[in-house]
């Protein structure tokens, strides 16, 4: 469901979250790379984890107008990193504000922006993942891309949300390869439809239980005696040290 053009964004953002759940999971030569999806997903390994149905992607991009972009930067031996956006509509996210909050499962780390979130109940910007060190960068890409925007000649505050893990195993993470233009093209590529996961993006260089990470997606559909909504979750895993399937500790072997 969506509200109709021209209306106030606060009656707007109230009708399309009457229906529509967006939730983010943040865990904790230069190249913008178009990575194929080659490997199966779990679901079509038959693995179905839940007891909710996925949405027609199994993305987060199932919930309404919310698209994806990413940056993968790869350099030579060391340079692993990247950025992944979410943005939550189309249109000019500081005008039309969506209902947003965070939570802190582990605190060691450098999220910004979360503060003002939990403040007023909404997001005004496009949500941008990358490395611990490239935090900063972000912020200023985001920044600067609000503020060109038509329609925010007059903006003077900005709140970029911007979440990171450290992925300085893999990845040169003291030479700072991430650049304002990076962060834009991740913003500006962002799409409707399926995701690139795997190791791309702001996951090209994490790893996850001892294993290779990279970004994940994935979506579930409530019924409507639950409120009809559509659950959206994108993850930057980086994570974990004790990996146990099904009961078997991987970990030991």
């Amino acid at each position: 469901m969506t509200a109709q053009r021209g209306e106030p964004g606060s009656q707007r953002t109230q009708r399309i979250f009457e229906r529509v759940l967006f939730v983010l999971l943040i865990s904790a030569a230069s190249a913008v790379i178009v990575v194929s999806q080659t490997r199966p997903r779990a679901r079509d390994l038959g693995i179905t984890p839940g007891i909710y149905p996925p949405g027609t992607l199994n993305a987060i991009t199932d919930v309404e107008g919310v698209r994806v972009g990413h940056t993968t930067v790869i350099e030579g031996d060391r340079v692993r990193t990247g950025v992944t956006a979410i943005v939550p509509h189309g249109g000019n996210v500081f005008q039309d504000k969506v209902a947003g909050a965070v939570f802190v499962g582990n605190a060691f780390g450098k999220l910004a922006g979360s503060t003002q979130v939990n403040e007023l109940g909404t997001i005004e910007t496009p949500v941008v993942l990358t490395n611990t060190l490239s935090v900063g960068v972000a912020m200023d890409a985001v920044v600067r891309y609000t503020i060109a925007q038509g329609g925010n000649e007059q903006v003077r505050s900005v709140n970029p949300l911007v979440g990171e893990t450290n992925d300085g195993g893999l990845n040169d993470i003291r030479g700072l390869h991430v650049t304002r233009e990076h962060v834009l093209e991740a913003i500006r590529s962002a799409r409707t439809g399926a995701v690139a996961e795997g190791t791309v993006g702001a996951g090209t260089g994490t790893v996850c239980y001892g294993w290779k990470g990279g970004i994940g997606t994935s979506s579930r559909r409530l019924a409507s005696d639950l409120g009809g909504y559509t659950v959206g979750v994108l993850a930057q895993t980086n994570f974990g040290g004790n990996l146990t399937i099904g009961g078997v500790p991987i970990y030991k072997s």
